[in-house]
Protein backbone atom coordinates (compact mmCIF):
# COMPACT_ATOMS: atom_id res chain seq x y z
CA UNK A 1 0.00 0.00 0.00
CA UNK A 2 1.12 3.51 -0.78
CA UNK A 3 1.35 5.79 2.21
CA UNK A 4 -1.29 8.50 2.09
CA UNK A 5 -2.27 11.48 4.15
CA UNK A 6 -5.84 11.74 5.39
CA UNK A 7 -7.60 14.51 7.25
CA UNK A 8 -10.10 13.38 9.85
CA UNK A 9 -12.30 15.22 12.27
CA UNK A 10 -12.81 13.74 15.70
CA UNK A 11 -13.05 14.45 19.39
CA UNK A 12 -10.59 13.34 22.01
CA UNK A 13 -9.97 14.13 25.64
CA UNK A 14 -6.62 15.61 26.59
CA UNK A 15 -5.53 14.76 30.12
CA UNK A 16 -4.55 18.22 31.26
CA UNK A 17 -2.90 18.67 34.66
CA UNK A 18 -6.13 20.21 35.93
CA UNK A 19 -8.17 17.23 34.80
CA UNK A 20 -5.67 14.84 36.35
CA UNK A 21 -6.05 16.72 39.61
CA UNK A 22 -9.83 16.37 39.48
CA UNK A 23 -9.59 12.62 38.92
CA UNK A 24 -7.04 12.25 41.68
CA UNK A 25 -9.21 14.07 44.22
CA UNK A 26 -12.09 11.73 43.46
CA UNK A 27 -10.03 8.73 44.54
CA UNK A 28 -8.74 10.11 47.84
CA UNK A 29 -10.05 8.95 51.18
CA UNK A 30 -11.39 11.59 53.55
CA UNK A 31 -8.16 11.79 55.54
CA UNK A 32 -6.09 12.01 52.36
CA UNK A 33 -8.43 14.69 51.04
CA UNK A 34 -8.01 16.74 54.21
CA UNK A 35 -4.24 16.59 53.76
CA UNK A 36 -4.58 17.58 50.10
CA UNK A 37 -6.78 20.56 50.99
CA UNK A 38 -4.37 21.68 53.68
CA UNK A 39 -1.48 21.47 51.23
CA UNK A 40 -3.44 23.54 48.71
CA UNK A 41 -4.17 26.16 51.39
CA UNK A 42 -0.48 26.30 52.28
CA UNK A 43 0.69 26.61 48.67
CA UNK A 44 -1.95 28.90 47.17
CA UNK A 45 -2.50 32.30 48.86
CA UNK A 46 -5.73 32.80 46.91
CA UNK A 47 -7.38 29.91 48.75
CA UNK A 48 -8.76 30.37 52.22
CA UNK A 49 -10.78 28.22 54.59
CA UNK A 50 -14.33 29.26 55.35
CA UNK A 51 -15.06 29.82 59.02
CA UNK A 52 -18.26 28.49 60.53
CA UNK A 53 -19.47 31.95 61.46
CA UNK A 54 -18.74 33.51 58.06
CA UNK A 55 -21.85 34.60 56.22
CA UNK A 56 -22.52 33.28 52.76
CA UNK A 57 -22.68 36.81 51.38
CA UNK A 58 -19.55 38.91 51.12
CA UNK A 59 -19.16 42.66 50.78
CA UNK A 60 -16.53 42.01 48.16
CA UNK A 61 -17.51 41.66 44.54
CA UNK A 62 -17.67 38.09 43.24
CA UNK A 63 -14.84 36.88 41.09
CA UNK A 64 -15.62 37.89 37.53
CA UNK A 65 -14.37 35.38 35.00
CA UNK A 66 -14.59 38.01 32.29
CA UNK A 67 -11.67 39.83 33.86
CA UNK A 68 -9.32 36.93 33.25
CA UNK A 69 -7.09 37.02 30.20
CA UNK A 70 -7.68 34.82 27.19
CA UNK A 71 -5.41 32.01 28.35
CA UNK A 72 -7.26 31.84 31.67
CA UNK A 73 -10.60 31.75 29.91
CA UNK A 74 -9.43 28.97 27.64
CA UNK A 75 -8.29 26.91 30.62
CA UNK A 76 -11.64 27.51 32.29
CA UNK A 77 -13.48 26.24 29.21
CA UNK A 78 -11.45 23.04 29.28
CA UNK A 79 -13.00 22.04 32.60
CA UNK A 80 -16.03 19.83 31.83
CA UNK A 81 -19.12 20.07 34.01
CA UNK A 82 -18.82 16.36 34.79
CA UNK A 83 -15.35 14.94 35.09
CA UNK A 84 -14.52 12.16 32.61
CA UNK A 85 -13.43 9.84 35.37
CA UNK A 86 -13.80 6.75 33.22
CA UNK A 87 -10.23 6.98 31.98
CA UNK A 88 -7.43 4.66 32.98
CA UNK A 89 -6.93 5.99 36.46
CA UNK A 90 -3.83 3.96 37.16
CA UNK A 91 -1.98 6.08 34.58
CA UNK A 92 -2.89 9.22 36.50
CA UNK A 93 -2.69 8.31 40.16
CA UNK A 94 -2.29 5.34 42.41
CA UNK A 95 -3.68 5.71 45.90
CA UNK A 96 -3.60 3.37 48.88
CA UNK A 97 -6.57 1.10 49.30
CA UNK A 98 -8.47 0.11 52.38
CA UNK A 99 -8.30 -3.59 53.08
CA UNK A 100 -11.56 -3.97 54.84
CA UNK A 101 -14.95 -3.24 53.38
CA UNK A 102 -16.91 -4.52 56.34
CA UNK A 103 -18.94 -2.68 58.94
CA UNK A 104 -17.50 -0.61 61.74
CA UNK A 105 -20.03 -0.47 64.54
CA UNK A 106 -19.16 2.59 66.54
CA UNK A 107 -22.42 3.77 68.00
CA UNK A 108 -23.11 7.41 67.27
CA UNK A 109 -19.51 8.58 66.95
CA UNK A 110 -18.67 10.08 63.58
CA UNK A 111 -15.01 9.13 63.91
CA UNK A 112 -13.76 5.65 64.66
CA UNK A 113 -10.33 5.18 66.16
CA UNK A 114 -8.76 1.83 66.96
CA UNK A 115 -5.59 2.47 68.89
CA UNK A 116 -3.84 1.53 72.10
CA UNK A 117 -1.40 3.80 73.85
CA UNK A 118 1.55 1.42 74.36
CA UNK A 119 2.80 -2.00 73.40
CA UNK A 120 3.25 -5.03 75.62
CA UNK A 121 7.01 -4.62 76.10
CA UNK A 122 6.62 -0.99 77.20
CA UNK A 123 3.99 -2.00 79.73
CA UNK A 124 6.16 -4.79 81.16
CA UNK A 125 9.25 -2.57 81.29
CA UNK A 126 7.28 0.04 83.21
CA UNK A 127 6.35 -2.60 85.79
CA UNK A 128 9.93 -3.84 85.93
CA UNK A 129 11.19 -0.36 86.82
CA UNK A 130 8.73 -0.30 89.73
CA UNK A 131 9.94 -3.67 91.03
CA UNK A 132 13.01 -3.89 93.31
CA UNK A 133 15.55 -5.93 91.33
CA UNK A 134 19.28 -6.30 91.83
CA UNK A 135 21.39 -5.31 88.84
CA UNK A 136 21.80 -8.94 87.81
CA UNK A 137 18.13 -9.78 88.26
CA UNK A 138 17.18 -6.65 86.32
CA UNK A 139 19.37 -7.81 83.43
CA UNK A 140 17.68 -11.22 83.52
CA UNK A 141 14.21 -9.64 83.66
CA UNK A 142 15.09 -7.41 80.72
CA UNK A 143 16.18 -10.44 78.68
CA UNK A 144 12.95 -12.26 79.58
CA UNK A 145 10.74 -9.32 78.61
CA UNK A 146 12.63 -8.92 75.34
CA UNK A 147 11.84 -12.56 74.50
CA UNK A 148 8.06 -12.28 75.08
CA UNK A 149 5.92 -12.28 71.93
CA UNK A 150 2.78 -10.27 71.26
CA UNK A 151 0.56 -13.00 72.72
CA UNK A 152 2.48 -12.85 75.98
CA UNK A 153 4.52 -16.07 75.73
CA UNK A 154 8.22 -16.58 76.38
CA UNK A 155 9.71 -17.60 73.04
CA UNK A 156 13.19 -18.75 74.12
CA UNK A 157 14.42 -21.31 76.61
CA UNK A 158 15.75 -20.43 80.04
CA UNK A 159 19.12 -21.82 78.94
CA UNK A 160 19.26 -19.25 76.15
CA UNK A 161 18.49 -16.45 78.59
CA UNK A 162 21.13 -17.82 80.96
CA UNK A 163 23.72 -17.74 78.18
CA UNK A 164 22.69 -14.25 77.11
CA UNK A 165 23.19 -12.66 80.52
CA UNK A 166 26.26 -14.66 81.58
CA UNK A 167 29.75 -13.32 81.00
CA UNK A 168 33.33 -14.16 81.84
CA UNK A 169 33.00 -12.26 85.10
CA UNK A 170 29.48 -13.35 86.03
CA UNK A 171 28.19 -16.91 85.79
CA UNK A 172 24.40 -16.94 86.07
CA UNK A 173 22.78 -20.06 87.46
CA UNK A 174 19.68 -21.51 85.83
CA UNK A 175 17.89 -21.33 89.17
CA UNK A 176 18.40 -17.56 89.19
CA UNK A 177 16.79 -17.25 85.77
CA UNK A 178 13.88 -19.42 86.94
CA UNK A 179 13.41 -17.26 90.04
CA UNK A 180 13.31 -14.02 88.04
CA UNK A 181 10.89 -15.61 85.57
CA UNK A 182 8.51 -16.39 88.43
CA UNK A 183 8.60 -12.74 89.46
CA UNK A 184 7.92 -11.53 85.93
CA UNK A 185 5.02 -13.97 85.71
CA UNK A 186 3.38 -12.00 88.51
CA UNK A 187 3.29 -8.90 86.31
CA UNK A 188 0.11 -7.74 84.67
CA UNK A 189 -1.53 -9.09 82.53
CA UNK A 190 -1.90 -12.29 84.52
CA UNK A 191 -0.39 -15.28 82.72
CA UNK A 192 2.40 -13.32 81.07
CA UNK A 193 5.79 -14.94 80.25
CA UNK A 194 4.42 -18.49 80.24
CA UNK A 195 6.18 -21.14 78.17
CA UNK A 196 3.01 -23.00 77.18
CA UNK A 197 -0.76 -22.59 77.22
CA UNK A 198 -0.89 -25.02 80.12
CA UNK A 199 1.50 -22.93 82.21
CA UNK A 200 -0.33 -19.74 81.22
CA UNK A 201 -3.68 -21.06 82.46
CA UNK A 202 -2.19 -22.46 85.66
CA UNK A 203 -0.60 -19.08 86.44
CA UNK A 204 -3.99 -17.45 86.08
CA UNK A 205 -5.67 -20.03 88.32
CA UNK A 206 -3.01 -19.27 90.92
CA UNK A 207 -4.39 -15.74 91.26
CA UNK A 208 -7.74 -16.99 92.59
CA UNK A 209 -8.54 -17.44 96.27
CA UNK A 210 -7.92 -21.05 97.38
CA UNK A 211 -11.52 -21.44 98.54
CA UNK A 212 -12.93 -20.69 95.09
CA UNK A 213 -15.37 -23.48 94.09
CA UNK A 214 -14.07 -25.91 91.47
CA UNK A 215 -10.58 -24.38 91.54
CA UNK A 216 -8.80 -27.66 92.35
CA UNK A 217 -10.79 -29.53 89.71
CA UNK A 218 -9.96 -26.90 87.09
CA UNK A 219 -6.27 -27.16 88.01
CA UNK A 220 -6.42 -30.95 87.66
CA UNK A 221 -8.08 -30.73 84.24
CA UNK A 222 -5.40 -28.35 82.97
CA UNK A 223 -2.51 -30.29 84.48
CA UNK A 224 -3.57 -33.80 83.55
CA UNK A 225 -6.02 -33.56 80.65
CA UNK A 226 -5.04 -30.65 78.37
CA UNK A 227 -5.30 -32.91 75.33
CA UNK A 228 -8.91 -33.81 76.09
CA UNK A 229 -9.72 -30.17 76.85
CA UNK A 230 -8.20 -29.02 73.56
CA UNK A 231 -10.11 -31.66 71.59
CA UNK A 232 -13.36 -30.87 73.45
CA UNK A 233 -13.70 -34.54 74.32
CA UNK A 234 -15.93 -33.83 77.28
CA UNK A 235 -17.35 -37.33 77.57
CA UNK A 236 -13.91 -38.85 78.15
CA UNK A 237 -12.95 -35.91 80.34
CA UNK A 238 -15.95 -36.49 82.61
CA UNK A 239 -15.08 -40.19 82.91
CA UNK A 240 -11.42 -39.59 83.77
CA UNK A 241 -12.09 -36.83 86.27
CA UNK A 242 -15.07 -38.74 87.72
CA UNK A 243 -17.18 -35.62 87.57
CA UNK A 244 -20.88 -35.48 86.83
CA UNK A 245 -21.86 -33.59 83.69
CA UNK A 246 -23.25 -30.66 85.69
CA UNK A 247 -20.07 -30.46 87.79
CA UNK A 248 -17.83 -30.64 84.73
CA UNK A 249 -19.77 -27.76 83.24
CA UNK A 250 -18.95 -25.67 86.32
CA UNK A 251 -15.26 -26.52 85.95
CA UNK A 252 -15.28 -25.66 82.24
CA UNK A 253 -17.05 -22.37 82.93
CA UNK A 254 -14.22 -21.44 85.28
CA UNK A 255 -11.56 -22.41 82.72
CA UNK A 256 -13.32 -20.43 80.00
CA UNK A 257 -12.85 -17.28 82.07
CA UNK A 258 -9.09 -17.60 81.59
CA UNK A 259 -7.20 -15.83 78.78
CA UNK A 260 -4.97 -18.13 76.68
CA UNK A 261 -3.31 -15.10 75.02
CA UNK A 262 -2.81 -12.59 77.83
CA UNK A 263 -0.77 -10.19 75.71
CA UNK A 264 -3.49 -9.61 73.15
CA UNK A 265 -5.28 -7.04 75.24
CA UNK A 266 -2.24 -4.75 75.24
CA UNK A 267 -0.93 -5.26 71.70
CA UNK A 268 -0.46 -1.97 69.93
CA UNK A 269 -2.35 -2.15 66.68
CA UNK A 270 -2.16 0.13 63.67
CA UNK A 271 -4.29 3.19 64.17
CA UNK A 272 -7.44 3.25 62.09
CA UNK A 273 -9.36 6.46 61.66
CA UNK A 274 -12.55 6.51 59.66
CA UNK A 275 -14.44 9.71 58.97
CA UNK A 276 -17.72 9.04 57.13
CA UNK A 277 -18.03 10.78 53.79
CA UNK A 278 -21.82 10.55 53.78
CA UNK A 279 -24.56 9.97 56.33
CA UNK A 280 -27.89 8.21 55.90
CA UNK A 281 -30.92 9.21 57.96
CA UNK A 282 -34.58 8.33 57.68
CA UNK A 283 -36.86 11.30 57.18
CA UNK A 284 -40.47 10.23 57.20
CA UNK A 285 -40.67 7.11 55.05
CA UNK A 286 -37.60 7.91 52.99
CA UNK A 287 -33.90 7.26 53.51
CA UNK A 288 -31.95 10.43 52.75
CA UNK A 289 -28.24 10.62 51.92
CA UNK A 290 -26.29 13.71 52.90
CA UNK A 291 -22.64 14.67 52.60
CA UNK A 292 -20.85 14.84 55.94
CA UNK A 293 -20.06 18.56 56.37
CA UNK A 294 -17.27 17.71 58.81
CA UNK A 295 -15.43 15.38 56.46
CA UNK A 296 -13.35 18.16 54.91
CA UNK A 297 -12.91 21.91 55.42
CA UNK A 298 -14.79 24.25 53.10
CA UNK A 299 -12.58 26.56 51.06
CA UNK A 300 -13.13 29.57 48.85
CA UNK A 301 -11.23 32.14 46.80
CA UNK A 302 -9.76 35.02 48.81
CA UNK A 303 -11.71 38.04 47.56
CA UNK A 304 -8.95 40.52 48.38
CA UNK A 305 -6.46 38.83 46.09
CA UNK A 306 -9.16 38.26 43.47
CA UNK A 307 -9.85 42.00 43.43
CA UNK A 308 -6.14 42.65 42.95
CA UNK A 309 -6.19 40.35 39.93
CA UNK A 310 -9.06 42.33 38.41
CA UNK A 311 -7.47 45.72 39.00
CA UNK A 312 -3.93 44.93 37.91
CA UNK A 313 -2.90 45.16 34.30
CA UNK A 314 0.58 43.95 33.38
CA UNK A 315 3.34 42.92 35.72
CA UNK A 316 5.00 39.84 37.07
CA UNK A 317 2.88 40.10 40.22
CA UNK A 318 -0.27 40.20 38.13
CA UNK A 319 0.68 37.00 36.36
CA UNK A 320 1.42 35.34 39.69
CA UNK A 321 -1.97 36.29 41.10
CA UNK A 322 -3.87 35.31 37.96
CA UNK A 323 -2.11 31.95 37.79
CA UNK A 324 -2.91 31.13 41.40
CA UNK A 325 -6.46 32.39 40.97
CA UNK A 326 -7.03 29.95 38.13
CA UNK A 327 -5.49 27.10 40.12
CA UNK A 328 -7.74 27.95 43.07
CA UNK A 329 -10.87 27.91 40.91
CA UNK A 330 -9.86 24.58 39.37
CA UNK A 331 -9.28 23.08 42.79
CA UNK A 332 -12.65 24.25 44.12
CA UNK A 333 -14.44 22.97 41.02
CA UNK A 334 -12.69 19.61 41.38
CA UNK A 335 -13.85 19.35 44.99
CA UNK A 336 -17.41 20.17 43.98
CA UNK A 337 -17.31 17.53 41.26
CA UNK A 338 -15.99 14.96 43.75
CA UNK A 339 -18.80 15.70 46.18
CA UNK A 340 -21.47 15.57 43.48
CA UNK A 341 -20.23 12.23 42.16
CA UNK A 342 -19.93 10.72 45.63
CA UNK A 343 -23.42 11.86 46.62
CA UNK A 344 -24.93 10.53 43.40
CA UNK A 345 -23.34 7.08 43.83
CA UNK A 346 -24.15 6.85 47.55
CA UNK A 347 -27.77 7.82 46.93
CA UNK A 348 -28.11 5.14 44.27
CA UNK A 349 -26.63 2.52 46.63
CA UNK A 350 -29.16 3.41 49.32
CA UNK A 351 -32.01 3.23 46.82
CA UNK A 352 -30.88 -0.23 45.70
CA UNK A 353 -30.39 -1.54 49.26
CA UNK A 354 -33.54 -0.24 50.97
CA UNK A 355 -34.09 -3.66 52.53
CA UNK A 356 -30.77 -3.56 54.36
CA UNK A 357 -31.51 -0.21 55.99
CA UNK A 358 -34.94 -1.41 57.08
CA UNK A 359 -34.22 -5.00 58.16
CA UNK A 360 -30.47 -5.62 58.24
CA UNK A 361 -28.01 -7.83 56.39
CA UNK A 362 -30.50 -10.65 55.83
CA UNK A 363 -32.38 -8.35 53.44
CA UNK A 364 -29.29 -7.34 51.46
CA UNK A 365 -29.85 -7.60 47.70
CA UNK A 366 -27.21 -8.94 45.32
CA UNK A 367 -25.55 -5.99 43.65
CA UNK A 368 -22.45 -5.55 41.50
CA UNK A 369 -20.60 -2.46 40.35
CA UNK A 370 -22.22 -2.54 36.94
CA UNK A 371 -25.70 -2.20 38.49
CA UNK A 372 -24.79 1.17 39.98
CA UNK A 373 -22.77 2.18 36.92
CA UNK A 374 -25.79 1.74 34.66
CA UNK A 375 -28.12 3.50 37.09
CA UNK A 376 -25.97 6.64 37.36
CA UNK A 377 -24.65 6.41 33.78
CA UNK A 378 -21.00 6.16 34.72
CA UNK A 379 -18.28 3.69 33.90
CA UNK A 380 -17.81 0.66 36.16
CA UNK A 381 -14.23 1.70 36.92
CA UNK A 382 -15.54 5.03 38.18
CA UNK A 383 -17.86 3.29 40.64
CA UNK A 384 -15.01 1.11 41.84
CA UNK A 385 -12.84 4.13 42.65
CA UNK A 386 -15.65 6.20 44.16
CA UNK A 387 -16.58 3.38 46.57
CA UNK A 388 -13.02 2.63 47.72
CA UNK A 389 -12.04 4.19 51.05
CA UNK A 390 -15.35 6.07 51.19
CA UNK A 391 -17.53 5.43 54.23
CA UNK A 392 -21.22 5.77 55.02
CA UNK A 393 -22.60 6.45 58.49
CA UNK A 394 -25.91 4.64 59.00
CA UNK A 395 -28.10 3.79 62.00
CA UNK A 396 -26.60 0.28 61.74
CA UNK A 397 -22.97 1.41 61.90
CA UNK A 398 -20.28 2.76 59.60
CA UNK A 399 -19.70 0.85 56.36
CA UNK A 400 -17.32 1.23 53.47
CA UNK A 401 -19.38 1.72 50.32
CA UNK A 402 -17.91 -1.47 48.88
CA UNK A 403 -19.66 -3.39 51.67
CA UNK A 404 -22.98 -3.00 49.87
CA UNK A 405 -21.78 -4.95 46.82
CA UNK A 406 -22.03 -8.74 46.88
CA UNK A 407 -22.38 -11.61 44.45
CA UNK A 408 -25.67 -13.38 43.82
CA UNK A 409 -26.71 -16.94 44.60
CA UNK A 410 -29.57 -18.60 42.78
CA UNK A 411 -32.58 -19.66 44.81
CA UNK A 412 -35.60 -21.82 44.19
CA UNK A 413 -38.00 -20.23 41.76
CA UNK A 414 -35.32 -18.29 39.91
CA UNK A 415 -34.89 -15.61 42.57
CA UNK A 416 -31.47 -14.37 43.59
CA UNK A 417 -30.03 -13.92 47.07
CA UNK A 418 -26.89 -12.00 47.97
CA UNK A 419 -23.90 -13.70 49.54
CA UNK A 420 -24.03 -11.12 52.33
CA UNK A 421 -27.59 -12.13 53.19
CA UNK A 422 -26.59 -15.81 53.21
CA UNK A 423 -23.72 -15.08 55.60
CA UNK A 424 -26.15 -13.27 57.88
CA UNK A 425 -28.51 -16.27 57.81
CA UNK A 426 -25.65 -18.65 58.62
CA UNK A 427 -24.64 -16.49 61.57
CA UNK A 428 -28.24 -16.40 62.78
CA UNK A 429 -28.60 -20.19 62.56
CA UNK A 430 -25.34 -20.81 64.41
CA UNK A 431 -26.25 -18.31 67.13
CA UNK A 432 -29.56 -20.08 67.75
CA UNK A 433 -28.21 -23.65 67.56
CA UNK A 434 -28.19 -26.16 70.42
CA UNK A 435 -24.67 -25.94 71.94
CA UNK A 436 -24.72 -29.68 72.62
CA UNK A 437 -25.67 -30.45 69.00
CA UNK A 438 -24.18 -27.73 66.76
CA UNK A 439 -25.25 -27.56 63.14
CA UNK A 440 -22.98 -29.13 60.56
CA UNK A 441 -22.37 -27.42 57.23
CA UNK A 442 -24.61 -29.99 55.55
CA UNK A 443 -27.40 -29.31 58.03
CA UNK A 444 -27.10 -25.56 57.48
CA UNK A 445 -27.33 -26.16 53.73
CA UNK A 446 -30.50 -28.21 54.30
CA UNK A 447 -32.06 -25.49 56.45
CA UNK A 448 -31.32 -22.86 53.83
CA UNK A 449 -32.75 -25.14 51.15
CA UNK A 450 -36.00 -25.22 53.13
CA UNK A 451 -36.11 -21.44 52.65
CA UNK A 452 -35.55 -21.87 48.92
CA UNK A 453 -31.86 -20.96 49.00
CA UNK A 454 -29.81 -23.63 47.28
CA UNK A 455 -26.21 -23.46 48.50
CA UNK A 456 -23.58 -26.20 48.29
CA UNK A 457 -22.02 -27.51 51.50
CA UNK A 458 -18.54 -26.32 50.48
CA UNK A 459 -19.96 -22.83 49.92
CA UNK A 460 -21.47 -22.90 53.40
CA UNK A 461 -18.04 -23.86 54.77
CA UNK A 462 -16.40 -20.96 52.90
CA UNK A 463 -18.94 -18.44 54.19
CA UNK A 464 -18.70 -19.85 57.74
CA UNK A 465 -14.91 -19.51 57.72
CA UNK A 466 -15.18 -15.93 56.47
CA UNK A 467 -17.32 -15.22 59.54
CA UNK A 468 -14.61 -16.79 61.76
CA UNK A 469 -17.09 -19.44 62.93
CA UNK A 470 -15.32 -22.72 63.80
CA UNK A 471 -16.64 -26.06 62.47
CA UNK A 472 -19.36 -27.89 64.37
CA UNK A 473 -16.99 -30.27 66.18
CA UNK A 474 -15.20 -27.28 67.72
CA UNK A 475 -18.45 -25.51 68.65
CA UNK A 476 -19.79 -28.42 70.66
CA UNK A 477 -20.01 -27.76 74.37
CA UNK A 478 -21.94 -28.97 77.37
CA UNK A 479 -25.32 -27.42 78.06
Amino acid sequence: MKPTLQLRLGQSLTMTPQLQQAIRLLQLSTLELQQEIQQALDNNPLLEQEENDVQETSPEEPVDDSQLDSSDAMAQDQMPDELPVDTTWEDVYSAGTAQSAGPIHDGEDSVYQGETTENLQDYLLWQMRLTPFSDLDAAIALAIIDAIDDSGYLTVSLEDIQAAVSSEDVEVELDEVEAVLKRVQHFDPVGIAARSVQECLLIQLGQYAPELPWLNEAREVIKEHMDLLGNRDYRTLARKTKLKESDLKEVLDLIQQLEPRPGNGIIQSDSQYVIPDVTVVKKGNKWVVELNPDSAPRIRVNETYAAMARQARTSQDTQFIRSHLQEAKWFIKSLESRNDTLLKVATCIVEQQQGFFEYGEEAMKPMVLNDIAEAVEMHESTISRVTTQKYMHTPRGIFELKFFFSSHVNTEGGRECSSTAIRALIKKLVTAENPAKPLSDSKIADLLAEQGIMVARRTIAKYRESLLIPPSNQRKRLV
